[in-house]
């Protein structure tokens, strides 16, 4: 192959893959459709200690890769409205951004996917990650159990709901003892 060629194969791959990369909405976005009222959205950074964030990966049966977290407290005046957390992972090759939104008492509000880089084919519809609303404890977390499995978007989907079993273990071991001090 020419150095031309091979030049023009590296650049068209090169589109092709800018072409699926997609962000939805970026956080400043999300958190203002989620929290409109919110004054303000605050951001926390939490520093997990070793035994916490054991708990958490035991808690969830998912890794967590930092023992930096960061989240979002959105308020009106002293009163919480909810919580945001944002997690980037890989799903298959690519990384995609998913913010799990909490109600004040630790349950699941929202999922959303704000950026995807896999090919669209294998990003979760919305109608599926309602299936996560109201949900609060791990039970039922698993696909094929609680959690509908998605044809073709199955690491999409387990990406998410792994995301979901540590946002939930995480809020419960940590978030919510903070918060109420």
């Amino acid at each position: 192959m020419s150095p031309s060629a091979l030049t023009s194969c590296i650049l068209l791959c090169f589109l092709t893959f800018q072409a699926n990369a997609q962000v939805f909405l970026t956080k400043e976005e999300a958190l203002k459709q989620y929290f409109p009222d919110a004054s303000p959205v605050e951001r926390r950074v939490l520093f997990l200690t070793e035994p916490q964030l054991e708990a958490i990966q035991r808690k969830a049966k998912a890794s967590l890769d930092s023992k930096i977290i960061t989240y979002y407290v959105a308020k009106r005046d002293t009163a919480v409205l909810g919580y945001a957390f944002l997690e980037s992972r890989t799903v298959r090759t690519m990384p995609a951004v998913i913010m799990t939104v909490l109600h004040p008492d630790g349950t699941v509000r929202s999922v959303e996917i704000l950026a995807f880089y896999e090919p669209e084919d294998y990003r979760p519809p919305e109608r599926w990650l309602r299936h996560f609303a109201g949900r609060s404890g791990m039970d039922d977390l698993w696909l094929k159990r609680g959690i509908p499995a998605i044809a073709g978007a199955t690491l999409s989907a387990q990406s998410a709901t792994e995301t979901v079993r540590r946002t939930l273990a995480l809020f419960d071991i940590v978030v919510r003892g903070n918060e109420q001090k």
